[in-house]
C-alpha cells in the first residue's frame, strides 16, 4: 500500500480502504472526529491499542500529509491506485486537431443514431458543422437489444460517414461492436466509440487498444465508476493513446426519461480526477425536449462535451428517432459551449 497522487495534481482516488493507525495515547473520539471534519466516511476497527479508523466511500480524496496532521494518528496506510495509466493521462488531450479538457472550448459531436443513407449523413454533416459541431457522430454497425430492430449498414456506412465528414472539415466519432471490425473502424474514425452494451468486453477492449487511436468510452448501464474507469485502464494497457469518458446514463427505478443522468459521476470525474468526460444527455433522457436542460446542467458539472442526436426527418429514423433533435433545435447550443467555456477556464 502506498499514498500515490496522480500527476498535474490530481489526486488519487485511493482514499477509499485507507487505513489510519492511532498512537497508543491517542483519543480516538478527537481524531474520529478530525476525520469528519475532512469530509471523510470511517469505520472503526479494533479495540484498545489496536483501534484503526479504515475511510470508506463516498469518501473524497484527502492527502497522506493532511490525515498525518492529525494529532494521534501514527501513520496512513492507503492501497495503490487500480488504475495507474488514466491516472497520468494528461488533463488535455487532442484528437483530430480538437482539444478536449476542462478549461478548453466544449466540444459538440453530433449526428444520427445511425447512418441510414449517404444523402442523409451529407445534410447531417452540413447541419451539425453550421451548429458548431467539431466531430459527426453517426453509427454503422449497431447494438440493438431486439435482434429485430435496424443493425446499420456496415461497413459501406463507415465510408459514407468518413467521406461527409472530410467534405465538412470534422472529425469522426462511431462505434465498434466487434473486435474483428476494430482495424476496419479504425481506418475510418478518429474517436472510436465502445459503446455502453460492451464496456466490459474485454476481447473488444483489447481489439480497439491495439489500433493505437483515441477511445470514446460510454459506460454501462449498471457500471460503477471504478468499473468504467478500470474499463478505460484495459484500452490503455492495450495501446490506445488516449480515453474519453462518456456518461450516458444508468438504470434506474423511474420510467420518467430513458435513463439516470449521472452528474456527480461526471463531476467527480473531471474536478477530482482531471479526466475528459462527455455527456450524452440524448440517451440519458430518451426525449428531446430535456436534451437542451441536461446539456447545460453537464457543461456546468465538469463536462468537455456533448454527443447529440440529430436528425432531419426524426419520424422516419431508423433508430431512436423520439430522443433526435432536428438540425435547427442545435442552434441555442452554440451559446452554451461559448459559456461553458468561459465558466470552465
Amino acid at each position: 500500500m502506498s499514498n500515490n497522487n496522480g500527476r498535474d495534481g490530481r489526486a488519487a482516488d485511493a482514499v477509499s480502504g485507507a487505513v489510519v493507525l492511532l498512537r497508543p495515547e491517542a483519543d480516538a473520539g478527537a481524531v474520529g472526529r478530525s476525520l469528519t471534519a475532512l469530509g471523510l466516511w470511517t469505520r472503526k476497527v479494533g479495540t484498545g491499542a489496536q483501534l484503526q479508523f479504515v475511510v470508506e466511500p463516498p469518501s473524497p480524496p484527502v492527502s497522506r500529509a493532511a490525515l498525518e496532521a492529525i494529532a494521534g494518528v501514527a501513520a496512513v496506510l492507503a492501497p495503490d491506485s487500480p488504475h495507474p495509466r488514466l491516472d497520468a493521462q494528461p488533463r488535455t488531450l487532442s484528437i483530430a486537431g480538437v482539444r478536449l479538457g476542462m478549461g478548453e472550448t466544449p466540444v459538440l459531436l453530433a449526428g444520427p443514431c445511425a447512418v441510414e443513407s449517404v444523402e442523409q449523413v451529407e445534410r447531417t454533416a452540413r447541419a451539425v458543422k453550421a451548429a458548431g459541431a467539431t466531430f459527426l457522430r453517426g453509427g454503422a454497425y449497431k447494438p440493438r437489444t431486439s435482434p429485430h430492430s435496424f443493425q446499420g449498414h456496415g461497413a459501406e456506412a463507415l465510408q459514407w460517414m468518413a467521406q461527409a465528414a472530410r467534405r465538412h472539415g470534422l472529425g469522426v466519432v462511431t462505434e465498434v461492436t466487434g473486435e474483428h471490425d476494430a482495424e476496419r473502424v479504425a481506418e475510418h474514425s478518429d474517436l472510436m466509440q465502445v459503446g455502453a452494451r460492451n464496456m466490459q468486453d474485454f476481447a473488444l477492449l483489447r481489439a480497439v487498444g491495439r489500433t493505437h487511436r483515441p477511445v470514446l468510452l460510454k459506460r454501462g448501464f449498471a457500471a460503477t465508476v471504478q468499473e468504467w474507469m478500470l474499463a478505460a485502464e484495459h484500452l490503455l494497457v492495450a495501446g490506445a493513446p488516449s480515453v474519453v469518458l462518456c456518461e450516458r446514463g444508468v438504470r434506474s427505478f423511474d420510467a420518467s426519461t430513458r435513463f439516470l443522468l449521472d452528474l456527480a459521476a461526471v463531476a467527480q470525474l473531471a474536478h477530482v480526477h482531471g479526466l475528459p468526460v462527455v455527456v450524452d444527455p440524448s440517451h440519458a433522457t430518451g426525449r428531446r425536449d430535456l436534451v437542451l436542460p441536461l446539456a447545460r446542467a453537464a457543461l456546468a458539472a465538469g463536462a468537455c462535451g456533448l454527443l447529440i442526436e440529430v436528425h432531419d426527418d426524426p419520424g422516419r429514423a431508423l433508430s431512436d428517432g423520439p430522443q433526435a433533435l432536428l438540425p435547427h433545435e442545435l442552434a441555442p447550443l452554440t451559446p452554451l459551449l461559448t459559456a461553458g467555456a468561459s465558466q470552465a477556464a
